[in-house]
């Protein structure tokens, strides 16, 4: 369990620590020399079961407010120190204040110098403090009257934070990905740049990758330590100690964090709920400057609120912050707003969506995504969301902004009522709302095809009037699966219902019993359409309008400017490298392969490849491809194909059809 102390300067918190822990956590000599604490100071207590009782012991001074809420942004236990001849004072108000707005549910009140004065002072203060905590926190804190001097009521104090370490439920590190604040950076001689600070999610272990976010590129964990021990993992919950290698000490330092590289995602907008203390003389407006305190980090802003509204003290509302720096946060991270001169603590909030899209205007759908977003588990979250997004939900991006592994997020989706579709942007929706994307893409090309008869509707044109916030990808998941379920066909870039493929010209089936023949006897090395004319004894203007009408019916297909093949000829060269691609370990193909499995000239497999690439169904990794989505929804299945045992000659190759 983390605790950290809290309250006003000169109340004691580090002389409790010490009387706690035996150790001083003032380590600075000017620490020392002024008896005031500066930085952050750490402290352990080894229990009986072998856990660790650890302490972050924070500065109580106005000015040092900063450095408090980097030691207070992951603790398990607040220990709000008040000395019994002082009572209440400023920074007594303001540490509680940023405890409650930090969610910190736990924790207790030492009434510490209790030996300076009389009993009846001790029950004033201790009145006072039960009167203001009833204000301000929604738990009760047990008070204890202390005195670290005399060791008075020392040993009940300890007593109660072992016994509350004991009922210390773990964080969950499992189905989430690493994530540390660093509120320490330095060197070690002989092993390099060391950073300290608390797990805030998931675990490492030595040799894994991590980022650390100011410097951007990966680095490896070379050893981990907590408590001056080695250790072979530490997760979500505990305070360690990294040795990283890659990266220097001067680059990185309070307010980074180490994270796993795929929750790297730094981003200048936040969307969040904002509260405003109560005690705060004016409404926060749109535009204000603040200091945002996020994690150990800190950074100025400006609060962005919808036109015409302000929060009220007291209040809360939906806001974005827009940063002047970029930051990587996560969805339900607690945060504090401070004034423009970091002179006092306006308010906080948490985190709702860390990737902030840009709204656009008269947008009904951002509140209620933000509604479901600030829902406290992520199985709620994404039970919201499929239920207001029209447009399905980016799981890739929710599994970003949720710190979501792939085992966390297939846990979650098989408990969800889910549809999943898409493969490089990957998209989720209800069952009902997917079957009613289906009958809207139906009922939008039979509309279509009322004034365009015998045509083929561009897809992205129909995602942008039936789904527009999916993706290109998702969509054409989607017409891929109600291709297949019989319900439209697609001819690349077009759709159409089915039976709408003919031309709608009389003079086309005349010109098509010309072409047709000519176009399949070339096979895979198709005449150009200056050659085609030839051929056919047809005006070249004419017969260039007439393939690309008829590629728009999906019957011929434009794989180059002058070039045309028939939709059979491209899925048997699909399938011949589906063939190829099966009889290879490593399930790729070349253009050579291809060339002499098909008997075609390099060149022509060339441009059929790179046509299959551009529309996503081959992808090119060096001189060799691979298959990475189905061809047949598009062009049919082809003829079947066998992939030769080995090499062809020039003088052997035929067409294995």
């Amino acid at each position: 369990m983390i605790v950290a102390t809290a309250g006003h300067i000169d109340h004691g918190k580090t002389s409790l620590v010490k009387a706690l822990t035996g150790v001083n956590t003032d380590r600075l000599p000017e620490e020392k020399a002024r008896g005031m604490s500066i930085d952050l100071g750490f402290a352990y207590l080894p229990l009986q079961d072998g856990q660790l009782l650890g302490f972050v012991d924070v500065p109580g001074h106005a000015r040092f407010v900063r450095n408090m809420l980097a030691g207070v942004c992951a603790i398990d236990y607040a220990l709000l120190v008040v000395a019994a001849d002082d009572g209440v004072m400023p920074q007594t108000l303001e540490h509680l204040h940023i405890l409650g707005l930090l969610n910190v549910m736990r924790g207790a009140v030492a009434v510490t110098k209790i030996d300076k004065v009389e009993p009846q002072r001790v029950h004033e203060v201790a009145g006072a403090l039960q009167k203001l905590l009833v204000a301000t926190m929604p738990t009760d804190f047990p008070i204890m009257p202390v005195s670290a001097r005399s060791g008075s009521g020392m040993a009940e104090l300890r007593s109660l934070l072992i016994c509350q370490a004991a009922k210390q439920v773990p964080r969950e590190s499992t189905g989430q990905y690493f994530r540390l604040a660093i509120d320490r950076a330095f060197v070690v001689s002989g092993a390099g740049t060391v950073v300290t600070g608390t797990v805030f999610s998931g675990s490492v272990r030595p040799n894994d990758k991590v980022v650390v976010t100011s410097h951007g590129a990966e680095v490896r964990v070379r050893g981990i330590q907590v408590h001056g021990s080695p250790a072979r993992e530490v997760a979500a919950g505990q305070r360690c100690a990294l040795n990283l290698s890659g990266v220097h000490a001067d680059t990185v330092g309070r307010g980074d964090w180490v994270l796993h590289p795929a929750i790297h995602n730094p981003s200048t907008c936040l969307d969040a709920r904002i509260s405003l203390l109560a005690c705060e003389p004016q409404l926060l407006k749109h535009w204000t400057p603040v200091h945002l305190h996020i994690g150990s980090a800190e950074t100025m802003a400006r609060v962005v609120i919808p036109a015409g509204k302000s929060i009220a003290p007291g209040t809360s509302g939906l806001a974005r912050i827009v940063l002047s720096r970029p930051i990587c946060a996560l969805r339900l991270d607690r945060f504090i707003l401070r004034d423009q001169s970091a002179t006092r603590t306006l308010g906080g909030g948490v985190v709702l969506d860390p990737l902030a899209q840009p709204l656009r205007r008269r947008d009904t759908f951002y509140p209620a995504r933000l509604a479901a977003l600030e829902q406290a588990t992520p199985q709620a979250a994404l039970a919201g969301l499929v239920a207001v997004a029209d447009d399905g939900v980016d799981l890739d991006r929710f599994e970003k902004i949720c710190s979501l592994t792939p085992q966390g997020a297939a846990a979650l989706y098989a408990g969800a009522d889910l549809m999943q579709f898409g493969k490089n942007a990957r998209f989720g929706m209800s069952p009902t709302r997917y079957a009613a994307l289906h009958r809207s893409i139906v009922a939008a090309l039979a509309q279509f095809h009322l004034s365009q008869q015998g045509t083929g509707q561009k897809v992205e044109l129909l995602r942008r009037a039936l789904s527009a916030g999916m993706t290109a990808d998702a969509f054409q998941s989607v017409l891929r699966a109600l291709a297949e379920a019989g319900g439209i066909e697609m001819d690349g870039a077009t759709a159409r219902l089915p039976g709408h493929g003919a031309s709608a010209r009389p003079d086309d089936e005349k010109l098509w019993h010309a072409v047709a023949p000519v176009l399949e006897a070339a096979g895979f090395m198709p005449p150009s359409v200056r050659q085609l004319a030839i051929n056919t004894g047809l005006r070249e203007d004419i017969l260039g309008n007439f393939l690309r009408r008829k590629a728009a019916t999906g019957q011929v297909v434009k794989v180059t400017e002058d070039r045309f093949y028939l939709r059979a000829t491209i899925a048997r060269m699909a399938s011949v490298a589906r063939a190829i691609a099966q009889t290879n370990p490593e399930g790729s193909f070349t253009v050579a392969q291809c060339r002499d499995a098909c008997g075609a000239g390099r060149q022509s497999v060339i441009n059929v490849l790179e046509f299959l690439d551009r529309l996503g169904i081959t992808q090119r990794a060096g001189d060799a491809r691979r298959l990475v989505r189905d061809f047949v929804p598009i062009f049919g299945a082809g003829l079947p194909a066998t992939a030769p045992p080995g090499p062809v000659s020039a003088q052997s190759r035929t067409v294995p059809f």
